[in-house]
């Protein structure tokens, strides 16, 4: 009997065949583990984003939610709240001119490749990847040099769940606490002597008077750090093993980095880092003959959403050409990332400085150590051997 558990590590090691099997059987799924219903297909994922009167993220939208989240940040509002959050966290954005980060962000992604110059071997992510995301993160935000390791172990614990209990365990609320402490001392410093960065524009945020009260600032901000770290992070290491798995790809992109932006957009859709998310059914809802009821949790699979063959040809194939439109790597509807401008510039840039240094590179490892997360999925490490000239020309 087929069964399916959005929690279960295995699904992580390879979810594509299971994503299969559900949206060809199983469109809507009851997850008697998850205790929660799984959606599947493009159509009914992609109209799920948009339907936030029905599908609300007003009680989390991790599929293990951190405590006293929910209701105070852009993923975990639905309208007006989130709008007007969304309004006052973009008018932050608009006020930093994050153009003005582009040259910045060459200069770290820069020094970070050029270490790896001469190398044979190298752990993209511990050696370039994080590298490059947490210090173009606490340039954008403002925050404080000295603790960026530490803020990145506590952010990628705080994504992280425990694949037994299927919630967060202590190490992962402690992570959650420590961070929420954290931003509470920067936005104080910010609040005392503002700059020209994101926290200090959070802060002080206004539309017509209305500004983000100190929760909404704390919750943004620590999400925003969460999220900066790893969803960036997550998206750098998923498009790295993709190029890694296709030297066509790879070498193509690696040759004219104009292509670049086709090949982040199809690693998107083919393996994207944000694979689940949650929403609560507000009323009753029958979709392909299997009524669910006001209450229930839904499981938004939007990495099978994004491998449904009835949106996108040949959608197991990593395809340069494809131009993929409409996928959902950065979610949809009211909650599409709002960070996704930010986030493309940032892996062109880091990219385009990396293949100068490393144009070809295999993965040295056929296997993977996948992090326990049952809302994204990437790599906690990812070992690359360098191609020799020798080699690429017996290719």
């Amino acid at each position: 009997m087929f069964a399916f558990d959005p929690y279960s590590p295995a699904v992580d090691a390879d979810p594509f065949p299971l994503y299969k099997t559900l949206r060809d059987e199983h469109p809507v799924y009851w997850s008697e583990t998850a205790q929660m219903w799984v959606l599947s297909r493009y159509i009914d994922v992609a109209g799920a984003g948009t339907n936030w009167e029905v599908f609300s993220s007003a009680q989390g939208n991790l599929m293990t939610e951190l405590p006293n989240r929910a209701g105070a940040t852009l993923g975990t509002t639905d309208p007006p709240r989130h709008d007007r959050l969304r309004g006052l966290v973009q008018h932050a954005f608009m006020k930093r001119n994050l153009e003005a980060l582009a040259e910045p962000m060459r200069d770290i992604a820069r020094e970070a490749a050029e270490a790896l110059r001469g190398r044979e071997q190298f752990e993209f992510i511990a050696d370039f990847s994080s590298k490059f995301t947490v210090r173009v993160l606490f340039a954008a935000l403002g925050l404080p040099l000295g603790d960026e390791q530490t803020v990145r172990d506590k952010a990628v614990l705080m994504v992280q769940s425990d694949p037994v209990t299927r919630a967060k365990g202590p190490e992962h609320l402690a992570a959650y606490a420590w961070m929420q402490d954290y931003a509470a001392g920067v936005i104080a410093q910010r609040r005392a002597a503002p700059q020209n960065d994101l926290i200090s524009h959070f802060s002080t945020a206004e539309i017509d008077g209305d500004g983000l009260d100190e929760r909404e600032v704390l919750l943004t901000t620590t999400t925003l750090i969460m999220a900066g770290i790893e969803s960036l992070g997550g998206f750098m290491s998923m498009l790295a093993l993709n190029l890694a798995d296709f030297a066509d790809v790879r070498r193509a992109v690696a040759a004219d980095p104009s292509l670049l932006p086709d090949a982040v957009e199809e690693s998107l859709r083919y393996n994207t880092s944000a694979q689940r998310f949650k929403r609560c059914l507000q009323s009753d809802l029958t979709l392909h003959g299997v009524t669910m009821k006001a209450g229930d949790f839904v499981c938004l699979a939007y990495g099978s959403a994004n491998r449904d063959e009835r949106q996108f040809p040949n959608p197991d194939v990593y395809d340069l050409k494809r131009k993929p439109k409409g996928h959902l790597g950065f979610g949809g509807g009211v909650h599409a990332c709002l960070g996704s401008a930010i986030a493309r510039m940032a892996v062109k840039i880091a990219f385009e400085e990396f293949h100068k240094v490393v144009p070809d590179y295999t993965r040295t490892s056929p296997q993977l150590d996948w992090m326990p997360s049952s809302t994204f999925r990437s790599p906690l490490r990812l070992e690359m051997t360098v191609e020799s000239a020798a080699t690429r020309h017996a290719a």
